[in-house]
């Protein structure tokens, strides 16, 4: 019987997948040396902060159970303010804890990593009829809702996510806040927002996330209950 093909193997019959590996594969290698990490059989994280305009790549290596940074992605373009998408063609980039479900190779806009927006909690707190969807980290530098790197970096970031799942791992997390959530960043956040107690107990529920992953460099499974909020 034939070997099935292996994830990799399946996106490397794409051009542009193809052309990221020519390009870019030592690149990519070259962060691992200087991190002091393997890249053989790694899996990945991704933290997206968005008044910071960055994305964060985090991986653990192979026989490990911590995760370190790897790299930090400039987002090249923002729309929308502060604060989780609640509807389809309100321009913001969603807010929360997700994971990439689709990898294409033949995006419009070079490559693109689509995370699962909505999830259950923008559905159980947003629009309830069009909460809005195809939400994708991807190349380019334009956006309604998404988060664009370039398609010079996308190539590296793509490269890595397919690797991952080559190596394994079916769910990679992509948590995204609207800003490094330290207790002084909150604080701040919540001081130009007085108006919105909603708001201000969605961040607080995000802040709770993002400082487990702090002290564990674990991401650990996250639940959502029957209100929208987030819990281990």
């Amino acid at each position: 019987m034939a070997q099935s093909s292996s994830f990799k193997q399946t996106q490397c019959n794409h051009d542009r997948v193809r052309k990221s590996y020519i390009e870019k594969e030592d690149v990519v290698k070259q962060y691992f040396k200087q991190a002091g990490l393997s890249y053989e059989g790694f899996h990945l994280f991704v933290r997206a902060f968005k008044q910071d305009q960055q994305i964060e790549v985090w991986v653990k290596e192979k026989g490990k159970s911590t995760y370190d940074l790897l790299h930090i992605y400039d987002i090249c373009n923002s729309s929308g303010r502060l604060g989780p998408k609640r509807k389809e063609g309100d321009l913001q980039v969603p807010e929360g804890i997700y994971h990439i479900q689709h990898f294409n190779p033949l995006s419009n806009f070079y490559l693109s990593l689509g995370i699962n927006y909505p999830n259950e909690s923008d559905r159980l707190l947003g629009d309830k009829s069009n909460p809005g969807s195809q939400i994708y980290i991807h190349g380019n530098c334009v956006t309604v809702g998404c988060l664009p790197i370039t398609d010079d970096k996308i190539k590296e970031l793509y490269l890595l996510a397919v690797e991952a799942r080559n190596n394994g791992q079916h769910n990679i997390p992509v948590h995204i806040f609207p800003t490094q959530m330290r207790t002084d960043a909150v604080n701040k956040l919540l001081q130009q927002h007085p108006e919105d107690d909603n708001l201000h107990a969605f961040w607080k529920n995000l802040q709770v996330i993002y400082l487990d992953f702090n002290t564990k460099r674990m991401p650990r499974n996250v639940n959502i209950n029957s209100k929208g909020e987030y819990y281990f």
